[in-house]
C-alpha cells in the first residue's frame, strides 16, 4: 500500500536570512516607534502619553485627592501598557521629579528620589495625581481631537496622541535609546518656547537664527550655566550638537580661616552624592591639595556643597581643577530626533515648532468641527421646543389625546413636520418649561446657539480666525505657567591650549633607524663649508643611525605616514626634547603603532588647520606608486591615527610632501633613474585610495627620493657614499607619468646607490646625515651646478664603513659666519 503524499501540506520555504532581517526590522520599528521615541506633537513616549491617560481616566486630577501609586500603575499595566509594573512606576517617577522635569507632569506625595540617586519608595507607600499643567495636555481630548486606537487587547480605545497645547516636546524635553538611534532632546524654558511659537504664528518665514532670539538655550531644572553659544547653534541649525554645562559656586569668606567655594546649583542629570564622593577621593589621592574639607549642606531648600579652602589657596584655580576632574563640567549632546508621522526625524528648532504649531492647527479644526456638530444638534432640539411652545395648546390636547407615547409621538411628527428626536424631546419636556420663563429662555438659547454656529462656521472657512485662536491659547498658557530661566548662558571662557604657552622656535627633528626620536633647537648645529668634517648630531648604539632629519617650527605639526598606511598627527613641542648627542624617545613610545607597523614617512606641515584644497598630500611609495589627497582629509587627528592610503601587500610608503596643484614632481629611483612629469597627471582621490603608478621601476630598482619642483629651483642629487651635484631643472625635460624616466646620476662603485633627491635654490641649506650620526650642514651656494650626465662632486668626507643616509633641507639663517674647516678635526661634541 502506498503512504499519502504530504506535498500539498508543506509550507513554502523561506530563505532563513530573509526571515531574519524581516524580523528583526520589524522589532525595530516597534521598539522606534512603540517605546523609545517620543512624538513631536505632544512630547511623550508611550508609556508617558498611557500613564497620564489612565490617571484621567481615573479622575486622579490636580483638584481631586492623591491616590495610590500602586493603584495608578495597575490601571496602567492592565489596561494600556503591559510591559511589567517597575517600568510603570519608573515612568511615573520621573515624571514627579522635580529636577528630572523642567514642568513636572505628576504631583507626588512621598519620596520620590533625590538628585543623590536615592530611590523611590514602593508604590505601595507612595501617592500622586496630575499636575495643573497636564490639564493643557489632554485639553478637549473628549471632543474628536485626536484619534483613539484599540489598546493591547482590543478591549478599550487609547489616545493615538494627546492634544496637548504645550509644546511638551521642548520644555520637558526627552531621552531614550532605539535600536540604531537615539533622542536627547534638553528641557527649555516655558516662556521663551510659547514667545518663540507666537513669532511663528506672525511670522512664518522666520529664521532659526532669528528664533534664537526668543529661544535662547536648554534651560534645566537644576539650573547651572551653559558655556558658549555655538553648541546650541549647531544643535538649533541642524538637529544635532553639545553643549557644556557647568555648576553654579560662588566664594565665601570664612574670617581668619580663609575662603571657601560654594556650589549651590550642578548640571543636569548629575548625581550630587556621587559628585561629593569624587571630590572626596580627589583629596584623599592628594590629586587637588587646596581643599581642607568637603561638607554637603544641602537641604529641602535647596543644593549647597562648601568646600573649605586652605589658607592662601586660590579659588579660581582650585574651582578650573573640579572643572576637568568633576562632573562639576558636563557635556550635554543634543539630538532633537522624534517620531513625525509615524517616522523617526532629526529636527531643527524651528521645525519642531512647525510640527506642533500644525498639530494645534488640526486640533482646533476637529475641535470646532465637533462643537458645530453638537451646537447644531441642540439647535435642532430647541427649533423643536420653540415650535411646542408656539403651539402649545395645540401640542398638550394632541398628546392628551393619544392613547400611549408612541401614538403621540407619531401625532407630533405628522401634525408639526418634526423629526424623532425633536418629538421625544417635547415628550419628555418638564412642566416647569410650560412657564413663561422657561420660554423666553428657549428663545434666548436658540438665539445664542444660533450665533455660536455661525462663529464656528466662519472659523471653519477661514484659517487666519484658527491662527488667532492658537496664538490667544498661547499668551493664556504663558501667563498661567511661564516662569523665568533658571539656567544661565554665558560665554564659553576662554580655553588655554597648550600652544598659546609654547614659543615659537624652530626645531630640528632627528629619527634614527630604529626608530628614536627628538628635537633640538636649530642653533645647536653651526653652519660649514662643503667637505667639512661636521658635528655630532645623535650618539646612536653600534646598530642604529640616523635615517631622517628635518626642521620645523615647534608649532609645527607631523603627520607620520606608517609603512602599513595610517597616519598620526603630533605637535612639534610634543616631540621629546634631548640633548644633541642623546637618542630621545622611541617612536613606539610616542604613537600607537600596531604588531610589525613602523613609521615610514615623515610630513611637517605649518598651520594644518587653516588650510583650504589648493593643498594637497603627495604620498609615494617604493614601487612607485602616486596618490594625491586634498589636505582637509588630513584635518581631523585621532589619537590612535586612522588610514591614510591603501598600502599592498609588497609595498610601503617612502615620501610625503605637500603641493600646491600645480607644482612638478621629481622621482629617483636607487639606480639613478628619475621622472619628471606635473602634478595635474595624478588626479586628486580619497583619503582610503592606493593611487597611481608614477615611475616605472627595472629588477631591483625601487623609489629613493622625490621632490616637488618650482621654477628657480635646481635639483640637488646624493649618493650614499657621500657624493651629489646640483643640476637644472631644465635638463629634465616634462614628462607622462608611469615612463622608465631618464638618468640624474650614474650609479657607480664611486658614487654607489642614490640615496635622494631634494629642489634647491643658492640661498638653502643641506644637512647630511651618515650612519654613524654625524651630521653636516652645508649651504647651497657652495654647491655649484652641473649638467645631468656628470658624476658629481664629494659633499662630505666619510670615514670606511659609513655611509650617507638621509637628506633634509634647513632654511639659510641671516647673518651666520660659517667657519673654514680643514676636514681633518675631531667631532666637535
Amino acid at each position: 500500500m502506498t503512504e499519502p503524499s504530504i506535498e500539498s501540506n508543506q509550507q513554502p520555504t523561506i530563505a532563513i536570512s530573509r526571515e531574519l532581517r524581516k524580523s528583526y526590522l520589524d522589532y525595530a520599528m516597534s521598539v522606534i516607534i512603540g517605546r523609545a521615541l517620543p512624538d513631536v506633537r505632544d512630547g511623550l513616549k508611550p508609556v508617558h502619553r498611557r500613564t497620564l491617560f489612565a490617571m484621567r481616566e481615573l479622575g486622579n486630577t490636580y483638584n481631586r485627592p492623591y491616590i495610590k501609586s500602586a493603584r495608578i500603575v495597575g490601571d496602567v499595566i492592565g489596561k494600556y501598557h503591559p510591559h511589567g509594573d517597575t517600568a510603570a512606576y519608573d515612568t511615573l517617577v520621573r515624571m514627579a521629579q522635580d529636577f528630572s522635569m523642567r514642568y513636572p507632569l505628576v504631583d507626588g506625595q512621598g519620596n520620590f528620589g533625590s538628585m543623590d540617586g536615592d530611590s523611590a519608595a514602593a508604590m505601595r507607600y507612595t501617592e500622586a495625581r496630575m499636575t495643573r499643567l497636564d490639564q493643557e495636555l489632554v485639553a478637549d481630548l473628549d471632543k474628536e481631537t485626536v484619534d483613539f486606537v484599540p489598546n493591547y487587547d482590543n478591549s478599550l480605545q487609547e489616545p493615538a496622541v494627546l492634544p496637548s497645547r504645550i509644546p511638551n516636546i521642548l520644555i520637558n524635553g526627552s531621552e531614550g535609546i532605539a535600536v540604531g538611534m537615539a533622542t536627547k532632546i534638553p528641557p527649555h524654558n516655558l516662556t521663551e518656547v510659547i514667545n518663540g511659537l507666537i513669532a511663528l504664528v506672525d511670522n512664518p518665514e522666520i529664521t532659526v537664527h532669528q528664533l534664537m532670539e526668543i529661544i535662547t538655550g536648554p534651560d534645566f531644572p537644576t539650573g547651572g550655566f551653559i558655556c558658549g553659544r555655538a553648541g546650541i547653534r549647531e544643535a538649533y541649525e541642524t538637529g544635532r550638537g553639545v553643549i557644556v554645562m557647568r555648576s553654579k559656586t560662588h566664594i565665601e569668606q570664612r574670617g581668619s580661616h580663609g575662603e571657601a567655594i560654594v556650589i549651590t546649583e550642578i548640571p543636569f542629570q548629575q548625581n550630587k552624592a556621587a559628585l561629593v564622593e569624587k571630590i572626596a577621593l580627589l583629596m584623599k589621592e592628594k590629586r587637588i591639595t587646596s581643599i581642607a574639607e568637603i561638607r554637603d549642606e544641602s537641604d529641602r531648600h535647596g543644593v549647597r556643597v562648601v568646600l573649605d579652602l586652605r589658607k592662601d589657596e586660590i579659588p579660581d584655580i582650585v574651582i578650573n581643577q573640579l572643572y576637568k576632574m568633576t562632573p562639576l563640567q558636563k557635556s550635554f549632546g543634543i539630538i532633537l530626533l522624534c517620531i513625525v508621522n509615524n517616522k523617526p526625524e532629526i529636527l531643527n528648532l524651528k521645525q519642531i515648532l512647525q510640527h506642533f504649531l500644525a498639530h494645534r492647527k488640526t486640533v482646533v479644526y476637529r475641535r470646532t468641527a465637533f462643537e458645530l456638530r453638537k451646537a447644531e444638534e441642540r439647535a435642532h432640539i430647541l427649533e423643536g421646543l420653540k415650535i411646542a411652545i408656539t403651539h402649545l395648546d395645540e401640542v398638550v390636547e394632541l398628546i392628551r389625546g393619544s392613547a400611549n407615547p408612541a401614538e403621540a409621538k407619531e401625532g407630533l411628527i405628522l401634525r408639526f413636520e418634526l423629526s424623532e428626536i425633536q418629538a421625544q424631546t417635547i415628550l419628555d419636556m418638564r412642566l416647569q418649561r410650560l412657564t413663561g420663563l422657561e420660554r423666553d429662555k428657549i428663545i434666548s438659547d436658540y438665539n445664542e446657539i444660533q450665533a455660536k454656529i455661525s462663529w464656528l462656521k466662519q472659523v471653519l472657512a477661514d484659517d487666519n480666525l484658527v491662527v488667532q485662536i492658537i496664538r490667544e491659547e498661547f499668551e493664556k498658557i504663558r501667563e498661567e505657567y511661564g516662569d523665568d530661566r533658571r539656567t544661565e548662558i554665558i560665554d564659553a571662557p576662554d580655553e588655554i591650549l597648550p600652544e598659546d604657552l609654547i614659543t615659537p622656535e624652530e626645531m630640528v627633528v632627528t629619527v634614527s633607524h630604529t626608530g628614536y626620536i627628538k628635537r633640538n633647537p636649530l642653533t645647536l648645529y653651526r653652519a660649514q663649508r662643503r667637505g667639512g668634517k661636521g658635528v655630532k648630531g645623535m650618539v646612536t648604539l653600534e646598530d642604529d643611525f640616523v635615517t631622517s632629519l628635518y626642521t620645523a617650527s615647534s608649532l609645527d605639526t607631523f603627520l607620520f605616514f606608517t609603512n602599513k598606511g595610517r597616519v598620526f598627527w603630533r605637535k612639534v613641542y610634543e616631540l621629546p626634547l634631548a640633548g644633541r648627542t642623546a637618542r630621545g624617545k622611541a617612536i613606539v613610545n610616542l604613537l600607537e603603532l600596531g604588531e610589525d607597523e613602523k613609521v615610514a614617512a615623515i610630513l611637517p606641515v605649518a598651520d594644518l588647520a587653516n588650510m583650504d584644497d589648493t593643498v594637497s598630500v603627495l604620498t609615494v611609495t617604493k614601487q612607485g606608486r602616486v596618490k594625491k589627497t586634498f589636505i582637509s582629509e588630513y584635518k581631523r587627528p585621532l589619537r590612535k591615527g586612522k588610514f591614510g592610503l591603501t598600502i599592498r601587500d609588497d609595498d610601503e610608503i617612502l615620501s610625503a610632501a605637500i603641493t600646491s596643484g600645480d607644482d612638478e614632481i621629481f622621482l629617483v629611483t636607487k639606480k639613478g633613474l628619475s621622472i619628471h612629469f606635473h602634478e595635474s597627471d595624478v588626479r586628486a582621490m580619497g583619503r582610503l585610495a592606493a593611487g597611481v603608478k608614477g615611475i616605472t621601476l627595472g629588477d631591483d630598482d625601487e623609489v629613493v627620493g622625490v621632490a616637488v619642483l618650482k621654477s628657480d629651483a635646481s635639483i640637488l642629487t646624493v649618493t650614499e657614499n657621500g657624493y651629489g651635484k646640483r643640476t637644472a631643472v631644465s635638463e629634465y625635460k616634462l614628462q607622462s607619468r608611469g615612463g622608465k624616466g631618464v638618468f640624474t646620476i650614474k650609479t657607480s662603485e664611486r658614487n654607489g646607490n642614490v640615496v635622494g633627491v631634494l629642489p634647491v635654490v643658492d640661498e638653502d641649506q643641506v644637512m647630511l646625515v651618515a650612519n654613524s650620526g654625524k651630521v653636516i650642514r652645508m649651504p647651497m651656494d657652495t654647491v655649484r651646478i652641473i649638467g645631468r650626465n656628470t658624476q658629481g662632486v664629494r659633499l662630505i668626507n666619510l670615514d670606511e664603513g659609513e655611509l650617507v643616509v638621509d637628506m633634509s633641507m634647513l632654511a639659510r639663517e641671516e647673518g651666520v659666519d660659517l667657519e673654514e674647516d680643514d676636514g681633518e678635526g675631531e667631532y666637535e661634541d
